[in-house]
């Protein structure tokens, strides 16, 4: 597989337009804003099945749970409020974005708010929310989130990075095509950031359930990790590139604690400097004070549940690209 460094190419370009202006005699003008770009990728708690406003009480169990309950409790709207806009429909963001294009082919691309999730609707969303949240309250220049996600898919097999051995995984290949598409058409898919420098920020990691589904898949998955962070690393030229890595903190059983505590310890080893586990255990919440009552697998579509993961996973980028912006050559 071809390696090319994205902050190379940004640079070499902007080269030719500072030349082009000096030749011109024109005065220096001001550096572009930056765009702080993030990756995020795992499987189908990625993509997000946080329900937002749907309640009947076959389907959603009357809606307990779900985003909108959250957050128009009083007791949460202090803190979480800014998510409804002034006449009380959800609020996009001026200054945080997302790319997604979903296993069902479809392009979805805009202002953070509700929808960015699998289904082609506005009823659910995934950890980018939160996270987008996070960011952009930390950024004074615009944040661009570019989501590649897929449901079932283990890091043992369908993510398996080049450095595990064996058969490189195609949806590894697929995250790394989607991220560098999604990367080149910024100006096409967001003009109003066409003219903003993209920097590469940090990763976010979120999936797990089908190794922690195989009792091989999980006793090896700390290995896959430490690969999987190296291997990406050097795909995106940053070899100190953040990655956060959120747990599966939904699962239970043997396998489970395996496969969580293999998450931890990758962060923790001593050759992944830059990488930070979060636990989201204590996001999980019971099942009968939630939308599915039946889907663990995807925190039974809880919305509190989702939007508390994303907060905790863009808090920990913020802290972790805020260390490393300090060290980071921008154009």
């Amino acid at each position: 597989m071809q390696n090319r460094s994205f902050q190379s190419s940004l640079i070499a370009a902007a080269s030719v337009l500072c030349l082009t202006q000096f030749s011109l005699g024109q005065s220096p003008v001001a550096a572009p804003p930056t765009l702080h770009v993030f990756l995020l990728a795992g499987q189908s708690n990625m993509e997000g099945h946080g329900v937002v406003d749907l309640d009947d009480a076959e389907g959603y169990n009357g809606g307990r749970g779900n985003l909108a309950k959250f957050v128009d409790n009083p007791a949460n709207h202090a803190l979480w409020g800014d998510l409804r806009a002034a006449d009380g429909s959800w609020a996009k963001r001026d200054d945080v974005f997302v790319s997604y294009l979903t296993e069902n082919k479809t392009q979805k691309a805009g202002a953070l708010s509700v929808g960015y999730a699998v289904y082609d609707d506005a009823h659910h969303f995934g950890p980018e929310l939160g996270i987008g949240r996070a960011l952009g309250k930390h950024f004074d220049e615009p944040v661009l989130l570019i989501k590649t996600a897929w449901g079932g898919k283990s890091l043992a097999k369908d993510f398996r990075p080049p450095s595990s051995g064996g058969v490189t995984g195609p949806y590894y290949t697929q995250m790394i095509s989607e991220f560098r598409t999604a990367l080149a058409s910024i100006s096409t898919s967001f003009p109003a950031l066409a003219k903003c420098t993209p920097q590469i920020d940090g990763v976010i990691w979120f999936q797990g359930w089908n190794d922690g589904c195989d009792t091989a898949a999980a006793a090896e998955y700390e290995e896959n990790l430490v690969h999987l962070i190296a291997d990406v690393r050097k795909e995106l030229g940053d070899p100190a590139l953040p990655f956060i890595v959120g747990e599966t903190g939904n699962m239970d059983g043997r396998n489970g604690k395996i496969l969580c505590d293999g998450q931890r310890k990758a962060c923790e080893r001593k050759e992944v400097v830059g990488a930070r586990f979060v636990p989201t255990a204590q996001f999980l919440r019971e099942p009968e004070n939630s939308p599915n009552k039946t889907h663990r697998h995807h925190w039974f579509g809880s919305g509190e549940s989702y939007l508390l993961i994303g907060d905790a996973l863009g808090r920990a980028a913020v802290e972790l690209a805020s260390v490393h912006g300090k060290n980071k050559v921008k154009v």
